[in-house]
């Protein structure tokens, strides 16, 4: 009896496991869903609020435009959410082209016609998607890792759109009247949107590679974490101590050791530490400047050790790229089922 108890106990132990893993691998891919979703409506969210200048109803159209895109073309290819991502990120491209293009050629165009040019581009790609869904989906499902077959076919399409680009950059149509810069708005967005559907295979092959590829990086990002805090943790500790010893040299001087704004002026502690992250970076943006050879030969040695710093993060991360490709491997090989090897034929059978 206690032998079939603990055999009974045994089972039930073993069932109680493979409903946890189970259980993890169906939250696994939740999880991973809200975190494509998070980033793609974070990154709608800041280009949205980054071109508000244009007005908030441009704005609240670009965020409008963008979820349903993201959302339409989540439905057709649910490919996971590193696909809406990537789907986003070429979204906010193109509202950052579109705004800075439309407003250097055609400034005079009616403020109707901005949001309407806007669409016709998106509207033509997700229809021309909606259209060709079977073929697109099948084609999405067929790529199992990254080629560059399909790139100069998209670059083809990309030099069609940067040449209309250029042709509204080079010509006179910003001296144009209101109403013509207003018609050759809608002409350009109109061409713009017939090349966008034309190139939809290629375009939904390249963000399908592109999703691809941000999957790998993820995984080795895994391998990355150590070094890249280590990196982090270094970098604060010298931008803190040298903040610290450029405030404490200037309070105990009779004299201003910096020049801030071409003046002589004492330094508070956020101003040093200011100072201190700006040199250890080396990017030198010349609001605060020492003015005392020896603070001088401080900054020196930090930058000096800012540049062992990078080539050490350079290094470490590089290391653990290798590692964490090492260990995937191994991992994959693992999951192999051995090779049966041939039987041999024995004399007599």
């Amino acid at each position: 009896m206690r032998k079939r108890a603990g055999a009974i106990a045994r089972r039930g132990r073993m069932a109680g496991s493979v409903l946890a893993a189970a259980r993890h691998r169906l939250q696994r891919p939740q999880r991973q869903g809200l975190i494509g979703a998070g980033l793609t409506v974070g990154l709608t969210l800041l280009v949205a609020g980054g071109v508000a200048d244009q007005g908030w109803a441009f704005s609240a159209m670009a965020l409008l435009v963008a979820g349903l895109a993201v959302g339409g073309l989540h439905l057709i290819f649910p490919h996971g959410p590193l696909f809406a991502l990537g789907v986003a990120n070429g979204l906010a491209v193109y509202i950052c082209l579109y705004v800075v293009l439309g407003r250097a050629a055609f400034p005079l165009a009616m403020d109707w016609a901005r949001p309407v040019g806007f669409l016709l581009p998106v509207a033509a790609f997700v229809a021309a998607c909606w259209l060709r869904r079977a073929d697109l989906l099948r084609l999405a499902e067929a790529t199992s890792a990254p080629d560059l077959e399909h790139l100069p076919r998209f670059a083809r399409w990309l030099g069609f759109t940067a040449l209309i680009g250029l042709v509204s950059m080079a010509t006179p149509i910003n001296r144009l009247p209101e109403l013509e810069q207003t018609a050759m708005l809608l002409l350009a967005m109109a061409v713009i949107a017939g090349i966008s559907a034309a190139a939809v295979s290629d375009v939904v092959r390249l963000l399908v590679d592109i999703a691809a590829i941000l999957q790998t990086v993820s995984k080795r990002l895994a391998h990355l974490a150590v070094p890249m805090a280590t990196y982090v943790s270094i970098f604060a500790l010298l931008g803190v101590v040298f903040g610290c010893c450029y405030r404490i040299a200037d309070g105990l001087s009779r004299t201003p050791l910096f020049y801030a704004l071409g003046q002589p002026s004492r330094l508070d502690f956020s101003d040093a530490l200011h100072f201190s992250i700006v040199t250890l970076s080396t990017v030198g943006y010349g609001d605060i400047q020492p003015s005392d050879d020896g603070v001088r030969l401080l900054a020196a040695i930090q930058m000096l050790l800012g540049q062992l710093l990078l080539l050490f993060g350079f290094g470490e991360i590089m290391r653990g790229s290798v590692t964490g490709e090492a260990a995937s491997a191994a991992a994959a090989a693992e999951k192999k089922p051995a090779a049966t090897p041939p039987r041999r034929e024995v004399a007599g059978e």
